[in-house]
């Protein structure tokens, strides 16, 4: 009988080999955990322009619909990508908070510029991992379509969508692939973890994945730290037009770098990546570590001039708004 991968546990799952580990102690992480409910009501201030007003957000979606391609972002690390015709919903968290109890957990501290009763028909729905600022059940509640949409996501997570009216769930290991019509899915490693209860960490796979049509090819990080892996996956699965990469929740980093990228660090991966372009996500919608909220972009866009990437070539896009995609960028030709 084969070997399990390398990935694979007896009790569940871990991080591609030389992987960052987890270096904080018990206290200090107990530290942050305090700093973080202590300040959990103080809500930052937001620079104008940075979310789009409602009206605006859905001018600019129906604007785009016509296009063979664009991408949506609609906060944090959700989504909505239009590829191969077909709309594709990535970690929608909509929702107030990012919390199993509402009024509890870290909340939004800028709206959902669309909601999702107000997205267009779901084709293909993506969850990168099962914690609660990426799988969001309010957000799937409301969810129309879950008796015709594809949802695709990690190991051990179907159960989760089936029990909420979901009827095609289909679950990938790393490298495993799925195709819709057109568009094909494939499964990738990512440096992060899972918990969603006091007693199921890691029980559930983590991913990032490959999205790729006969005229482009995206990849969505979901949620990870840097690890060396990125170089083989580069080589085995690149060149990509675009890549979603995380610069966001990096603070402290004895605590954060076993699975959260710095910007620095999500520029590095997409250079790794073989990316000819980056996206900027998972910041400015919720306050999940210390770092200040709005640095980011900034620390993000000195580290993309400095790796060689012109300015339009590394987004930092407004919450709500929608960017067509060339019709045929360079990876595929």
């Amino acid at each position: 009988m084969p070997s399990p991968p390398s990935h694979h546990t007896a009790r569940g799952f871990r991080n591609p080999p030389g992987s960052p580990e987890r270096r904080h102690d018990a206290a200090a992480y107990w530290r942050f955990v305090r700093r973080r409910i202590l300040q959990r009501q103080v809500l930052p201030a937001v620079p104008s322009g940075h979310v789009l007003p409602a009206a605006e957000a859905a001018d600019g979606l129906a604007r785009h619909a016509g296009a063979p391609a664009s991408l949506t972002w609609l906060g944090h690390a959700a989504f909505l990508l239009r590829l191969g015709g077909k709309n594709v919903l990535l970690d929608p968290y909509l929702g107030d908070f990012a919390s199993p109890i509402g009024g509890l957990g870290p909340r939004r501290f800028v709206p959902a510029a669309i909601p999702p009763e107000r997205l267009p028909p779901i084709d293909v729905l993506i969850v990168s991992h099962n914690h609660y600022d990426h799988l969001c059940a309010a957000t799937l509640r409301v969810l129309p379509g879950k008796d015709r949409m594809q949802v695709i996501v990690p190991l051990g997570l179907a159960r989760f969508f089936r029990r909420r009216g979901f009827a095609k769930v289909v679950e990938l290991d790393w490298r495993q692939g799925f195709a819709v019509d057109g568009l094909h899915v494939t499964a990738l490693p990512a440096v992060h973890w899972s918990k969603r209860t006091p007693f199921n960490r890691n029980r559930t796979l983590w991913a990032s994945f490959a999205l790729k049509t006969e005229r482009h090819r995206v990849w969505f990080a979901g949620d990870t730290g840097y690890g060396p892996i990125f170089g083989d996956l580069g080589r085995d699965y690149g060149p990509f037009d675009l890549a979603l990469v995380p610069i966001g929740a990096y603070a402290p980093r004895d605590i954060m770098a076993a699975h959260h990228a710095t910007p620095e660090e999500a520029v590095r991966i997409g250079r790794d990546m073989r990316a000819d372009r980056l996206v900027a996500m998972h910041w400015g919608t919720i306050v999940l570590t210390d770092e200040p909220p709005f640095e980011p972009p900034e620390r993000f866009r000195a580290a993309a001039a400095a790796a060689g990437y012109a300015p339009d070539q590394a987004w930092l896009m407004r919450i709500g708004e929608t960017r067509p995609l060339a019709p045929r960028w360079p990876a595929n030709e």
